[in-house]
């Protein structure tokens, strides 16, 4: 299991969570990305991230509100094919 960042970080991307990461496993391109992502092959489930998102969008997989479930893909996809997590983000929550 790994964290997933859902909606609420989109177009916020506030970045308190990526300086407690222990593993740094949590990433965006500055200027092309809408949302911060967990990778959830690097992610050790610490938990870390959760409690210092200040809009509260960090949450374990198993735990993710079902509205935002397509969130878990996105994050996943994002490390393998960026332009598909976009479009798929853009699909979830258009600009």
């Amino acid at each position: 299991m790994a964290y997933v960042i859902a909606e609420p970080c989109v177009d916020v991307m506030d970045t308190a969570c990526v300086s407690v990461c222990p593993v740094d496993c949590i990433h965006h391109e500055e200027g092309n990305d809408r949302k911060l992502y967990i990778d959830p092959n690097e992610c050790i489930d610490c938990g870390a991230c959760e409690p210092e998102c200040p809009v509260n969008a960090i949450f374990p997989e198993d735990s993710l509100p079902g509205e935002w479930a397509g969130y878990a893909a996105v994050d996943a996809t994002w490390f393998n094919d960026k332009a598909a997590a976009r479009a798929a983000l853009e699909a979830l929550k258009p600009a």
